[in-house]
């Protein structure tokens, strides 16, 4: 449903790319009330990054090479809090509100099939 663009793999690293999942995402969430700005790569896929007071919070998308037309999003921060000038800030509120929309925005596309939601640990040690 995401096909890579034509030289993808160019502006990131070989074989990685979820460009289109994360426009669909950007496009999905802003509909939803959300201010997702303009994405940008990482060597290891795109980020959605989402306008937010408080602290940074952004969704990463990669393909999943485990899988041909498999994907990866991952929210950060994925603390309950984050530390900003030497204080704790709360994360798990707004964090759990864009999980939510982003799970109805996958939910909702009929060619979004197969999802799962891991943990921070689950993801770090899929073999635990």
């Amino acid at each position: 449903m995401f096909p890579a663009y034509d030289g993808e793999g160019e502006q990131i690293n070989p074989g990685i790319f979820g460009k289109r999942l994360a426009e669909f995402i950007s496009d999905g969430l802003q509909r939803a009330g959300f201010e997702p700005e303009e994405v940008f790569t990482e060597d290891w896929g795109w980020v959605v990054p989402i306008k937010n007071k408080g602290f940074s919070l952004r969704i990463g998308c990669a393909n999943y090479l485990e899988y041909p037309d498999g994907f990866l999003c991952i929210i950060e921060p994925h603390k309950p809090f984050v530390r900003r000038f030497l204080r704790k800030v709360p994360t798990r509120e707004r964090v759990a509100s864009l999980q939510i929309a982003l799970d109805k925005l996958l939910s909702d596309e009929s060619g979004v099939r197969g999802k799962r939601w891991w943990t921070h640990q689950e993801f770090d040690h899929p073999n635990a």
